[in-house]
């Protein structure tokens, strides 16, 4: 069920970014939402010009309505197969994962019990940092030795889950324009100077981290998890 969900929002995306490439394509500005709405449609179809154009987009329209009604349709079912598995109510009471968070979690991972620690649960779903070099060890007088230069941080893995990564930085983007204590401990991390990027990833770091400590022993959320010094 959650593979179906993921996949028609990807393709309802891809619908979207074809409307508006078509209206940017013949000059017509087209920001926001306004494009999509149905009550606004033939304003929008009315600045087409050409007709092959004009019914093009009529076409997407029409996969645009379907794709949203196979959605909407869809979500009750993935929302009632996931209230069948206790760890649903567990990860919905950390603040912005909701329910379809939680039950695409749930279908994504099935155990916590297949991460040891919260680093390996980092490193699978894109959150790992990388600071390999290629001139980490080097020769000398014939021996293998590790430089003691201090490693360079290369970034985030690329082999990760991109799922698991986008529900995790989705949930920590959300977070910073919400109320509660996610929006708290990103403020903090900001007073502290941390750049908005940075935060931001500690912020899905943390949530993961929550989110596999409550799974696995089945306790209730605490803000105190929040605090610096907590996992």
């Amino acid at each position: 069920m959650a593979r179906s969900y993921q996949t028609i929002t990807k393709d309802l995306t891809r619908v979207m970014n074809r409307l508006k490439a078509l209206y940017r394509g013949w000059g017509i500005a087209g920001s926001g939402t306004q494009v999509y709405a149905a009550r606004y449609r033939e304003e929008w179809l009315h600045q087409i010009p050409h007709a092959g154009v004009h019914r093009r987009a009529e076409l997407l329209y029409q996969q645009l309505d379907g794709l949203q009604a196979l959605r909407r349709s869809l979500r009750p079912e993935l929302l009632a197969e996931s209230r069948k598995h206790k760890a649903s109510k567990l990860l919905r009471q950390i603040p912005c994962i909701g329910p379809i968070r939680a039950a695409r979690l749930l279908a994504l991972m099935q155990t916590p019990h297949r991460f040891r620690s919260k680093r390996q649960l980092w490193t699978y779903s894109g959150l790992g940092i990388e600071t390999h070099e290629s001139a980490q060890y080097r020769y000398v007088r014939g021996q293998l030795q590790r430089s003691k230069k201090p490693q360079q941080i290369r970034g985030l893995n690329q082999n990760h889950n991109h799922e698991m990564k986008e529900i995790f930085k989705g949930a920590a983007t959300r977070a910073s324009c919400g109320v509660g204590p996610l929006r708290d401990f990103n403020v903090a991390l900001l007073d502290k100077g941390m750049r908005p990027e940075m935060a931001r990833l500690t912020r899905a770091r943390k949530i993961a981290a929550i989110a596999l400590t409550l799974w696995k022993k089945e306790e209730r959320f605490d803000a105190e998890q929040l605090k610096p010094q907590a996992a």
